[in-house]
C-alpha cells in the first residue's frame, strides 16, 4: 500500500499548495489549452476543509492503489485564503489541486469564470453520476448549461415546528406562507416570548427571500446580474416578515449567535435547513428529544407547488487543467466523495445530495430517535430537495450583505421595509463593485 498523507494548511496554504498540488503546466494566466493539460501519471492532490478530511480518508481506504496527497485547508465560509491561492496559481499557470471541496459555495463563481476556469465541465465526464441528482439539487452547479461541480450534501429548507407545543395548545400546522405569518402573530400574542423565526444570520436571506423566488442572485451571464427587490416575489416576502416582526414573532439574532440557544428554546416553528435538526436542535440548542418535527415546505397562496430556500450544502470541484490518468483518478475521487455510502451514509452528517444514497442516510434518523414524528421528517427531507427555488452563487456575498444591513437596521428602530431596502441597495453596490452590470 502506498503511503498517504494528510497535510495541514491554513495561513501557509499557498506555500503548501505550491509544493504539493498537481503540477499542471503551461505558464501564463487563464485556462490552459487542452494541449497544456498535464498528466502526473496518476498521483493526485486534493484540498479539503476539516469536516471533509474523513471523506478523503475513506477514499484512501477504498482506493489504496491511488497515490494521493490530502491538503487540509482553511474551511472558513467567506474566507479569502483559498481564493488568493488560486489567483496565484492562475498567474503562475501551475499549482492547482486536482480536486477540492470549496470552503464557500460562492467560490464556484470565481472558479468557473473566464479568468480562472478552474472547475472542469463534468457534463460528459461523469454523466451517470449527474443523472443520480435531482435537478434542483444540482442546479447550483449548472452554469451556462454545464455541470461544473458536484453537490456533497443537500440543504433544502423544510418547515420545522415544535410538535409538543402544537399538540399541547391545539394549533394547526400552516400549509401556506401566508398562514405561517398569521399563525406566528397569533402565537406571539397568546404566548409572549415564543418566536417563529430568526433574521440575524446569513442564511435568513435564503429562508425568506430565496424561498419566495426573490431575484437577489439571478445570474444572467458571467458579467450580468439581475437584482430587483421591487419584484412581487420580494414584496410578498417583505410583507410576510413585516407582519411577523411587528407582532414580535421574529428574533433579530442569528442561528449561530452565542446566545441563540436561549431564543432557540422558544422557537415554535420556522423554515430551516434539514441540518437544523441534528446540528441546531439536538447538538447546539439541546432541545429535548420528542419535541421537534418537520413537514414539507410551504406553498405561497395562488401557487400549486411548494417553494423553499437552501442553506449551504457543499460543492466538490475537479481541475480542468489535467488529463489522462491524473484526471481519471481525480474523477474517481470526485465520484467517491459525492456518491459512495462509505462517506455519504456512514460518515456524513448532512443529507446526501446524490439521490440513490439518501434513503440509507435517512434510515439513520430512526436509530437516533430524536424527532417527534420520524416518518414525516424523513418524507419532508426528500420532498424539500426538489422544491428549492433557483439561486446562483455569485462573486458578491449575499449573506454578508444581509447581516450587515437587515438586523442592524431593525435594532436601530427601522422597519422591515427599510431593512430590506437597505439590503437591496447595498447588494446592488456590492454586485457592481465586483464587476457585474446589474439589470
Amino acid at each position: 500500500m502506498k503511503t498517504k498523507r494528510i497535510l495541514a494548511a491554513s495561513a501557509g496554504v499557498v506555500v503548501a499548495a505550491l509544493a504539493l498540488a498537481g503540477c499542471s503546466g503551461g505558464g501564463g494566466t487563464g485556462a490552459p489549452s487542452a494541449e497544456a493539460q498535464t498528466d502526473s501519471g496518476g498521483k493526485i492532490t486534493v484540498w479539503v476543509d476539516p469536516p471533509r478530511v474523513p471523506a478523503a480518508e475513506a477514499f484512501q481506504e477504498a482506493y489504496p492503489d491511488i497515490e494521493i496527497d490530502v491538503v487540509q485547508i482553511d474551511g472558513t465560509v467567506g474566507g479569502k485564503t483559498v481564493k488568493q491561492s488560486f489567483a496565484n496559481f492562475d498567474e503562475a499557470g501551475s499549482g492547482w489541486p486536482d480536486a477540492i471541496f470549496f470552503p464557500s459555495n460562492d467560490d464556484i463563481a470565481w472558479a468557473t469564470n473566464s479568468t480562472s476556469n478552474y472547475a472542469a465541465d463534468l457534463t460528459d465526464l461523469l454523466p451517470e453520476v449527474i443523472e443520480g441528482y435531482d435537478p434542483a439539487v444540482l442546479s447550483f452547479c449548472e452554469i451556462d448549461g454545464k455541470i461544473r461541480c458536484l453537490r456533497n450534501d443537500a440543504a433544502p429548507d423544510v418547515f420545522w415546528y415544535n410538535k409538543a407545543f402544537f399538540d399541547e395548545n391545539g394549533y394547526t400546522l400552516p400549509t401556506t406562507w401566508e398562514e405561517y405569518g398569521e399563525l406566528a402573530a397569533t402565537i406571539a400574542e397568546e404566548h409572549p416570548g415564543k418566536i417563529s423565526g430568526f433574521l440575524g444570520d446569513a442564511y435568513a436571506v435564503n429562508r425568506y427571500l430565496q424561498g419566495s423566488g426573490c431575484p437577489t442572485n439571478d445570474r444572467v451571464s458571467e458579467t450580468e446580474a439581475h437584482i430587483d427587490l421591487s419584484d412581487p416575489a420580494c414584496v410578498r416576502a417583505t410583507e410576510l416578515l413585516t407582519q411577523m416582526y411587528d407582532a414580535d414573532a421574529l428574533s433579530t439574532q442569528g442561528i449561530f449567535d452565542g446566545d441563540a440557544a436561549e431564543a432557540g428554546a422558544n422557537l415554535v416553528m420556522s423554515p430551516g435547513a434539514v441540518w437544523w435538526g441534528n446540528y441546531l436542535f439536538r447538538d447546539t440548542w439541546k432541545i429535548p428529544a420528542g419535541q421537534m418535527s418537520a413537514v414539507a415546505p410551504l406553498t405561497w397562496e395562488g401557487e400549486s407547488e411548494p417553494s423553499t430556500g437552501n442553506e449551504g450544502g457543499g460543492l466538490w470541484g475537479v481541475s480542468s487543467h489535467i488529463k489522462g490518468k491524473q484526471l481519471e483518478n481525480a474523477l474517481t475521487f470526485a465520484t467517491f466523495v459525492a456518491t459512495d455510502p462509505a462517506w455519504q451514509v456512514d460518515l456524513s452528517t448532512g443529507l446526501p445530495g446524490y439521490g440513490p444514497v439518501q434513503d440509507p442516510w435517512l434510515a439513520k434518523i430512526e436509530a437516533d430517535e430524536y424527532f417527534a414524528d420520524i416518518p414525516t421528517v424523513q418524507e419532508a427531507f426528500k420532498e424539500a430537495a426538489s422544491a428549492v427555488k433557483p439561486y446562483s452563487y455569485m462573486l458578491y456575498d449575499t449573506g454578508s450583505v444581509w447581516t450587515e444591513t437587515v438586523s442592524p437596521t431593525l435594532i436601530a428602530g427601522g422597519s422591515v421595509e427599510e431593512a430590506i431596502a437597505a439590503f437591496g441597495e447595498e447588494l446592488v453596490n456590492q454586485a457592481k463593485s465586483v464587476g457585474y452590470t446589474v439589470q
